[in-house]
């Protein structure tokens, strides 16, 4: 199929996806280690590298995307290769120092045994929330720790993903132990690091040990997280109250990050930040399908979508950088491409 110029997909998201998803795959997956390169070209890789061990949860996670959409056996053995291959890379585990990617590993392996039915999965994911759970404590009055070494920083991306977790697995098992930890979890954040006047959601509190909110980090990913959270509260709950938190966290978020006119997200880096916006992406579009409605939030969907597959795309190799609005240089760093892909699976679900 040509797609040099995009007419002939006809705006078929579905195929647009699933063409992303194989650049991700050529371009990004280690035959030898079994997991994903950080970089691509690879020879950008370098000895003593960081090892973003949650990046690799959200390749699962865009995986599981694919197979719900097509059910396809590939990704379901995608899936099942790469979740091996991190545990075994990781030290024959899936517990970490850092809370947060173990939440999102969690997330990732319970929405793939949700779509495959595997028990491999769920396994790992009871393991996870027994460890996670060990985050609570009582430093800044409560709330998630972000890492084992680190008690006493407290952020929304230890919290709210927390909190997705815990309602989605009271929706799983209906253990009423579940939903406590998701309504307390979710509090804590909402208190502590949301601004009541407006529902914008800052990232956390206490990093330096003074106490302070990093009020200046504001990233798209804490409000797709508080968005999230809202989102599967309300779903467990019927309490109405948390989709229209998350629908009024969703408004802020587009007011103060988003170009007025384009309403474009921003070009947030690389790195970690590199996979923010493809987040804040899954939960608007989650938004969208459960609590549908909200003008804005699907034409920033939208107008983020179009301008990434008319302007943002390097055509050759499939790759997309960290602004969705121009042709990137290599090399490129596999955050960034999950967040294209992430935003192309979002419209697939949302056009289907």
């Amino acid at each position: 199929m040509d797609h040099s110029n995009g007419t002939s997909l006809a705006e078929n998201w579905a195929e647009r996806a699933d063409w992303l998803q194989d650049s991700l795959w050529r371009h990004y997956y280690n035959v030898d280690s079994g997991i994903m390169n950080q970089w691509y070209p690879r020879e950008y890789s370098r000895a003593g590298d960081n090892f973003y061990y949650w990046w690799q949860a959200h390749v699962i996670d865009v995986l599981t995307d694919a197979y719900e959409r097509t059910r396809d056996s590939r990704y379901a053995e995608r899936i099942r290769s790469l979740s091996r291959s991190l545990h075994a890379y990781n030290g024959g585990t899936f517990k970490h120092n850092y809370y947060d990617d173990m939440e999102w590993t969690a997330l990732a392996l319970l929405r793939a045994y949700q779509a495959t039915g595997e028990a491999e999965y769920l396994n790992a994911v009871l393991e996870l929330w027994a460890d996670i759970q060990t985050a609570w404590n009582e430093h800044c009055g409560g709330g998630m720790a972000w890492k084992k070494d680190q008690l006493d920083y407290k952020n929304t991306p230890a919290n709210a993903p927390a909190a997705i977790l815990a309602a989605r697995l009271y929706s799983l098992r209906g253990q009423e132990e579940d939903l406590n930890w998701a309504i307390r979890i979710y509090r804590w954040n909402q208190a502590n690091l949301v601004d009541p006047d407006t529902g914008f959601v800052w990232d956390g509190m206490n990093r330096q040990g003074d106490g302070q909110i990093d009020y200046d980090w504001e990233f798209t990913y804490c409000q797709g997280v508080f968005v999230g959270a809202g989102i599967e509260l309300c779903r467990v709950t019927g309490d109405s109250g948390y989709a229209a938190d998350a629908r009024r966290t969703a408004e802020a978020c587009i007011d103060r990050l988003c170009h007025s006119e384009s309403l474009l997200l921003p070009d947030e880096g690389i790195d970690d930040t590199g996979l923010f916006k493809g987040i804040l992406i899954r939960y608007l579009v989650q938004l969208e399908q459960h609590f549908p409605g909200n003008d804005r939030v699907r034409e920033v969907i939208w107008a983020n979508a179009r301008t990434l597959w008319g302007q943002g795309l390097d055509r050759t190799l499939g790759l997309c950088g960290p602004s969705w609005e121009q042709v990137p240089g290599l090399p490129l760093q596999l955050s960034v491409q999950l967040s294209g892909l992430m935003l192309l699976e979002g419209v697939a679900k949302l056009d289907h």
